[in-house]
């Protein structure tokens, strides 16, 4: 069981990234409301500059999805209902100029894509291991945006009794990740 070094709200807590992914598929309503709690994230100026592009199995553009990941990626998230490309807008529409919170942005709605996901019971991981060139193409996207990473999202599969159990992972002390006033690490 994890534990916080001060109180924190259980949902924070208990947040992982299961590998553990069954083949049951994923609802248009699930997915969209995923989609819903990305939408509500925090992001400079109100941008919102995330965009989600996303390919469920049996759609033509699945096997090209799961291509753009890794070979260890590629082992566990077969199973995934949902693999989904993560993408920032690099300017503001505002004045046109560069947003160098883009990327921040982004992590602020896949975490709250994490959150709504975990409340749900689905798995959730997010994929760094990807060839990005090849997936801004994919995705078709145009110039000013940015492959920031992907998701697999799914169903947990529950019929592990034979597998070594998945831990959760620990987090480093706060010590180690917070300083008053000047960078002392």
């Amino acid at each position: 069981m994890r534990q916080s070094e001060y109180p924190i709200q259980e949902l924070l807590l208990n947040r992982w990234s299961s590998r553990r992914m069954s083949d049951q598929p994923i609802t248009q309503a699930e997915l969209m409301s995923l989609f819903e709690a990305a939408r509500w994230a925090p992001s400079s100026y109100n941008e919102q500059p995330w965009r989600f592009i996303y390919a469920l199995p049996g759609d033509d553009c699945w096997q090209d999805y799961f291509n753009l990941l890794t070979e260890n990626n590629q082992a566990w998230v077969s199973k995934a209902a949902t693999l989904v490309v993560a993408v920032s807008k690099q300017f503001y529409e505002r004045d046109h100029s560069a947003n160098a919170a883009a990327g921040f942005d982004v992590g602020a709605a896949v975490e709250n894509i994490a959150l709504e996901a975990g409340a749900r019971g689905l798995a959730f991981h997010v994929l760094g291991g990807i060839d990005y060139a090849k997936a801004t193409e994919q995705v078709g996207l145009p110039e000013g945006y940015k492959v920031e990473v992907m998701l697999a999202i799914g169903h947990l599969r529950v019929d592990v009794s034979n597998e070594e159990p998945e831990k959760q992972t620990e987090r480093k002390a706060l010590a180690e990740i917070i300083a008053a006033k000047k960078f002392n690490f």
